[in-house]
């Protein structure tokens, strides 16, 4: 399968309502086309229109800030002379005279397929910035990487949106960047003037190694595939004090601490039987971030069958694992990603609910039971919204 992604389809079929404007592009490292030409340099190469102005999310235009929270600050292309605006620092939604420079903003960001990362609602800040200014929008959409897995985790309540979550979608949602943008239009923004580039030859079914599509890291901590299957439900150790493997070459994949107790661990989580995964036992010395310098013990989850895999599920059982076998674990308090009340699991989960469970030592099932409830309430709203087919006819 050979999927063509938004920018290639742009580039070959340049909208004619694009040409001779002054053009805006909020992209980043994997703004790349099939033979890794980047968004910027293609576009500046054109003589049909004028780019004016470039836009970057959460770590930098380039990859170039590790963590959360480490906000940059934009500057002059080296090359081109013009402004490099930053979404992750002393503001996150381009501003009136950001978008004074140009006619028409393009969006070409590579999301992971799970609600927390942040492109998708820097998306939405731009999409609202825009809807105000009267500037129309041209979204180049590209896979969710980890499409083949089923919808899993709790909705986000609205009372929780934050710059980890601003839409009503699953914690591991299925949907592409082009379809959150249509469900943003649709919820938020109806009088935006919103273009979406289809791909072409993409299948929901399907995992990134199936569309022969370069992979670029979308974030340093999102170093491949097998990350990006597991981040779902792992981001939610961010908001513990369980390492998520920050620091380590398998961020989110391996996960510890020096107090964890492996051999009781072992046999709390091989209880739950959970499908699509292996647990290795494995010890790690994060270079940074949570427990950096001390040895930790623990594990590496190993996908077997991503068809079968649940994220989250595996995430919860994790943390209710731990709690119940060790002393130690904690929720970290606020602030988290520029939330300073909230507590930070809440809002990456989507409410105080999974958060309570775990907290009570309530079952997996009774957990999911909930979930099943609230998916089946966004199946309608996903078949309003869903542009591509499950599979290939």
């Amino acid at each position: 399968m050979k999927t063509k992604s938004g920018l290639d389809i742009l580039l070959s079929r340049f909208p004619r309502a694009l040409k001779g404007r002054r053009l805006g592009v909020v992209c980043h490292n994997p703004s790349i086309t099939r033979d890794y030409v980047h968004i910027v340099d293609a576009l500046a190469g054109r003589k049909d229109c004028r780019l004016s102005a470039i836009f970057g999310p959460q770590h930098g235009l380039f990859g170039q800030t590790q963590d959360n929270m480490v906000e940059w600050e934009g500057a002059v292309h080296p090359a081109l002379g013009i402004p490099v605006y930053s979404l992750y620092g002393a503001t996150r939604t381009p501003d009136a005279a950001m978008l004074s420079r140009i006619d028409a903003l393009i969006i070409d960001l590579q999301d992971v397929g799970a609600r927390p990362y942040t492109y998708a609602w820097t998306v939405r800040n731009c999409l609202d910035a825009c809807a105000r200014a009267g500037i129309p929008v041209w979204l180049l959409d590209r896979p969710n990487p980890i499409g083949a897995l089923a919808w899993d985790g709790p909705m986000l309540s609205p009372e929780f949106f934050s710059f980890v979550g601003g839409a009503q979608i699953p914690l591991c949602h299925r949907l592409t960047m082009g379809e959150i943008a249509v469900l943003l239009k649709q919820a938020f923004f109806p009088a935006l003037d919103l273009h979406v580039i289809w791909m072409d030859n993409w299948y929901r079914r399907s995992l990134w190694d199936d569309t022969g599509l370069p992979w670029v890291m979308p974030s340093p901590n999102m170093p491949t595939l097998d990350t990006a299957v597991v981040y779902p439900g792992m981001v939610l150790l961010e908001a513990t004090t369980i390492s998520e493997g920050r620091g380590t070459t398998r961020p989110f994949e391996i996960f510890g601490a020096p107090w964890l107790d492996a051999a009781k661990f072992r046999a709390e989580i091989d209880a739950c039987k959970l499908p699509g995964c292996v647990f290795r036992e494995h010890g790690f010395i994060p270079t940074f971030q949570k427990w950096r310098g001390e040895f930790c013990r623990g594990f590496q989850i190993h996908v077997t069958r991503p068809a079968a895999f649940k994220p989250v599920l595996t995430a919860a059982a994790i943390i209710r694992a731990i709690m119940a076998t060790c002393d130690g674990f904690q929720f970290k308090p606020p602030p988290y990603e520029y939330e300073t009340v909230k507590m930070p699991f809440d809002i990456l989960a989507g409410s105080e609910a999974l958060r309570t469970a775990l907290e009570s030592g309530a079952s997996l099932q009774s957990m999911t039971g909930g979930w099943r409830e609230e998916l089946a309430a966004f199946k309608p709203v996903f078949r309003k919204i869903a542009h591509y087919p499950e599979a290939q006819r």
